[in-house]
């Protein structure tokens, strides 16, 4: 995809790495911000697969936030940017830093901490009683355990400042908690463990579907549901993401509950302009607020909304981070359903054959079918499993959430996987 026009161009901060997976997940994003704005990639290196879409490179060490300002204000001296964004959950309050600092649009990095750190979104919420879930921010086990057994099992433990449901885990019993706890307090994914607070959360469990819900914030009090997303999570006590589902005909697009939460919790964050991702649990005493994120949904959300609502979520991300008002209507030749499936391995060990039903790509409803994993990988199986332990993914399009979940088996059952075991057997793991 060609690189926008000559103009001032919008400041990326990460790529999101190097590896063929990253290119899978991220690969969409940066053409179609390309697509509208020169970018420029602040970012230790920039990855082959990303150097189609930049106009420039800055290098950078992101983790220190000081020499990363440096380095920008050092680039800006004899140049004007747009504005400043990131997609990934490690950068966002330098990205609001360095808006801040420029007088470009944004929101406060204070905003953003607030939704880095879990404990303090809890905080907020409750000091402005958004619904949410009553919790604690546990210095040991002991206290997590006597959370637990004060407000009722089971509980959710997770980590303070992680994404990707890394570390978070459902206990149902004292021992479990102690666990969950030992288990959060190390788990980390894709590096986030350099970034943001370090602490284990205690949680109350919130019964009921979970949804995402991306949210274009264009002022205080002024936030737009862009999209739903209704979520598959795996077995428990892990909670590790199967699959999303996205509707054009989702009742609650327009549901007024849902909007005044959203709302109310984006401002409870302070939040003033941004693309956030909010998830909620549907409990039987009304939609809870789980967590905030300070950025667009990953798992490939903007395709799924894309072929749904013929919205451009990266593209919303980026006109706002630009002052640029975005397009918020769903495109009128849209109006159907889009799913995706991530294949996780059946058991552990080391992968040796991993083949997707390649006849089926030629299906008009087959969007993409990519394995992230290769043979000679090493995977853990659910519930141990984290982010990195998927297999391959898959999308589909539909006129309906039960015609896609009927076309993302017909994927699944046609997969050809050989796992060995850390025995010396090899195991067919077929679907």
């Amino acid at each position: 995809m060609p690189i926008a026009p000559a103009s001032a161009p919008l400041l990326l901060l990460g790529a999101g790495g190097t590896t063929a997976a990253s290119a899978a997940y991220r690969r969409d994003c940066l053409a179609s911000i390309a697509s509208a704005y020169p970018l420029v990639l602040a970012d230790t290196a920039a990855p082959d697969w990303a150097r189609p879409y930049l106009a420039d490179h800055l290098p950078v060490d992101l983790a220190d936030t000081e020499a990363t300002a440096a380095a920008v204000k050092t680039y800006c001296a004899d140049r004007d940017l747009l504005g400043v964004m990131t997609y990934m959950e490690h950068h966002v309050v330098t990205a609001a830093l360095l808006a801040q600092q420029l007088g470009l649009p944004g929101t406060t990095p204070q905003s953003m901490e607030a939704c880095r750190d879990k404990a303090e979104t809890r905080r907020l919420l409750d000091v402005h009683g958004v619904p949410s879930a009553r919790a604690l921010l546990a210095d040991s086990a002991d206290s997590a355990v006597d959370f637990a057994r004060e407000w009722g099992f089971p509980v959710i433990v997770k980590p303070r400042a992680q994404a990707g449901s890394a570390g978070v885990t459902r206990a149902d019993t004292p021992a479990q908690v102690r666990e969950a706890f030992d288990r959060a307090s190390v788990e980390t994914v894709l590096g986030l463990d350099a970034y943001g607070p370090q602490g284990v959360l205690v949680e109350e469990f919130l019964h009921g579907p979970e949804i995402s819900v991306e949210v274009a914030v264009l002022g205080r009090g002024d936030s737009r549901i862009i999209a739903v997303t209704r979520k598959t999570v795996g077995p428990p006590p892990a909670a590790q993401e199967y699959g999303h589902c996205v509707d054009a005909r989702d009742p609650l697009l327009t549901d007024p509950e849902l909007s005044r939460l959203i709302t109310a919790a984006v401002d409870a964050v302070d939040v003033t302009r941004g693309a956030l991702c909010v998830e909620v649990m549907l409990t039987g005493r009304g939609p809870r607020i789980v967590e905030i994120n300070g950025r667009i949904g990953g798992d490939l959300l903007h395709v799924l909304i894309h072929e749904a609502l013929g919205l451009d979520l990266t593209r919303i991300a980026a006109d706002i981070a630009t002052g640029t008002r975005p397009r918020l209507e769903p495109a009128p030749t849209r109006g159907g359903s889009a799913a995706i499936q991530f294949f996780y391995p059946c058991r552990t060990g080391t992968v040796r054959h991993l083949t997707l039903p390649g006849r089926l790509t030629q299906q008009p409803w087959a969007e993409r079918m990519v394995t992230t994993a290769e043979p000679g990988d090493h995977v853990t199986a659910p519930p141990a499993a984290t982010y990195g332990d998927r297999l391959a993914h898959w999308i589909v399009r539909g006129d309906s959430p039960e015609q896609c979940a009927d076309r993302l088996r017909q994927i699944e059952h046609q997969v050809e996987l050989l796992i060995a075991p850390p025995t010396t057997r090899t195991t067919s793991c077929g679907r």
